[in-house]
């Protein structure tokens, strides 16, 4: 039996395009009293739209409060770097403030910001009906990096900052921003919860908080907003695509451009996978997963069915070019130089869960798990695959660059592999991970049959280290994996990202029917042979400790904290 899983929580196009517009316009409005000391960046609410329509669906009723209200930066960028130094210390963010060539620092209010998802609590709504009555009211919560677009023509045509905020349970370290002369939308997205309105005429008044006013110095200037809120079915006749019209591609859900002017629903999502929280997708698990382990990962069902990145709108799921390897395979003497080179590390497991396995066999218990290796840097990992002709495997090597980013050497590192499994069908590198279920004693007791990779850069787990690159190339599997005629395949890891692999595909989760309850660890293991050449190899494992408990065919798992994360 299938179930229909809530729909996405997709931007509006209509709504960012006329931004360029009414933005502009209100600028000026909400910037604080230009004779006063003004601080830097001068920042202001300001209403795409005087009205927005709203869609409120039978089978999954609730409006989502996408009002078209951006917060607009001017003079300088509103500039955030959000770290913990590990994870048992607490999130501290410090606005970067740059006045021409000196920057300063200014460190926010201690417990203000929590995780990486944004700032909480950043604006406030109230809604009314038509009679005046206030029949919803909330805070929510704010990404700097959400849907944004210039409000101003001499405004830098792209904006360095990332495109979401991450919502890795283990991520280190983030950077939010409005770039200058930008204007980034307050609706939160996919961490925004819907609100019961009846079909009918409404006003939303949104407004920035007073604790947010008072810190980044925000003129009180609430925004007034006339909502419609309209009733719709999954079940409306949608009509036939025009003949010669663009089929659908990329990601599940994406839709087939412009079909005529007859409203049509939004398709039904794709589940999102079990526990991956990443900041572009939902990792490497294309298989419907067993009920979400953590409540962010819940929040973003239906991610997948995103229409993708556009001209003011960024809901992460953007399909990169791929990224090209040597024309052939290197030649002359393989060397390792001493140049810059990657730093992998391993996060502790998430989104633990106790399944049947991909066999159903009754019965059996598995442990299933979301793991992620990221690069720490100061360089990327770039491996390139070539395949000698009828050959099974390619042969892998790595690659070294100067600082210029000249080739200056390589050096074989293991092999990559075809597999030709429905939700894979691409090139695996061999010798990136391994995931292994340790006993109380730290001893192995069994091991994932999962051991090969396809290296994309799903997650943003710090980007405030070193050469972090806040807009990699590769961020899904349709850039570097390969098809299984390709030659050659170039796969990169960037500094910052990191690569989630989630254990509901076929053999990668731990069989565990035979064990006893009790205590046990999760390793995740980055470079395992350690033929990957790196700056540092004391850091690539990662301990995650779970107990086990109840019977066979019926266990059960308990994830206990990790020093100050609570992520099961």
């Amino acid at each position: 039996m299938s179930t229909r899983t809530p729909r996405s929580r997709l931007w509006r196009p209509a709504v960012a395009a006329a931004a360029a517009i009414a933005v502009t316009a209100g600028v000026a409005a909400a910037t604080p009293d230009t004779k006063k000391a003004a601080p830097v960046p001068q920042l202001g609410l300001v209403a795409a739209s005087k009205s927005v329509t709203l869609d409120s669906w039978k089978e999954d009723p609730g409006v989502y409060l996408d009002l078209g209200t951006y917060l607009t930066a001017s003079g300088a960028p509103l500039e955030l770097r959000v770290t913990r130094k590990s994870y048992k210390d607490p999130v501290v963010a410090t606005q970067i403030i740059r006045e021409g060539k000196k920057t300063r620092t200014k460190e926010l209010p201690k417990g203000l910001v929590k995780d990486f998802s944004g700032l909480p609590g950043f604006v406030g709504i109230t809604i009314r009906d038509a009679a005046g009555k206030t029949v919803a009211s909330r805070t929510e919560s704010f990404c700097p990096n959400n849907a944004s677009g210039r409000i101003k023509p001499d405004a830098p045509a792209t904006s360095k900052y990332p495109e979401s905020c991450p919502t890795n349970p283990f991520t280190l370290g983030s950077v939010w921003g409005v770039e200058n002369g930008w204007a980034s939308n307050t609706y939160a997205g996919y961490y925004s919860a819907p609100v019961a309105l009846p079909a009918g005429k409404y006003t939303a008044e949104v407004a920035v908080t007073k604790r947010y006013r008072d810190i980044f110095k925000i003129a009180d200037a609430p925004q007034t907003v006339n909502v419609t809120v309209r009733e719709r079915s999954y079940e409306e006749e949608s009509p036939a695509p025009a003949q010669g019209a663009r089929a659908a591609s990329g990601h599940a859900g994406h839709g087939a451009g412009h079909t005529g002017h007859t409203v049509t629903r939004t398709p039904a999502p794709v589940a999102a996978t079990t526990g991956a929280g990443t900041s572009y997708n939902v990792g490497h698990g294309p298989y419907a997963p067993a009920p979400a382990a953590l409540p962010w990962a819940a929040a973003r069902q239906g991610f997948r069915s995103a229409q993708g990145d556009g001209p003011g709108r960024t809901d992460g799921s953007r399909q990169a070019p791929a990224v090209r390897p040597n024309a052939q395979r290197p030649t002359g003497r393989a060397a390792v130089p001493d140049v810059p080179k990657p730093d992998l590390r391993s996060l502790p497991a998430y989104g633990i869960t106790i399944g049947e396995g991909d066999t159903g066999a009754p019965g059996k218990d598995y442990l299933a798990f979301s793991a992620n290796v990221w690069n720490a840097g100061p360089a990327q990992l770039v491996v390139d695959g070539f395949r000698k002709p009828g050959n099974e495997l390619m042969d892998a090597y790595q690659y070294f660059y100067d600082a210029s980013g000249k080739q200056v050497g390589y050096t074989p590192t293991g092999t990559m592999e075809w597999d030709p499994r429905p939700g894979h069908e691409h090139w695996h590198f061999t010798d990136f991970a391994s995931y292994r279920l340790l006993k109380a004693d730290k001893k192995e007791t069994v091991r994932s049959g999962k051991e090969a990779f396809c290296l994309a850069n799903t997650d943003a787990v710090d980007y405030t280290v070193k050469n972090a690159n806040w807009h990699p190339d590769n961020t899904d599997l349709s850039t570097a994996c390969g098809q299984e005629n390709s030659i050659s395949v170039r796969e990169v890891l960037d500094v910052g990202s990191g690569d989630t692999y989630t254990q509901d595909l076929p053999g990668q989760s731990f069989d565990i029917t035979g064990l006893p309850n009790g205590t046990y660890y999760i390793q995740v293991l980055a470079n395992p042979e350690k033929r990957l050449k790196e700056t540092d190899l004391g850091n690539n494992s990662a301990l995650r400790k779970v107990v086990l408990g109840g019977k066979p065919g019926a266990r059960t798992v308990t994830v206990p904290k990790h020093d100050l994360v609570d992520a099961p």
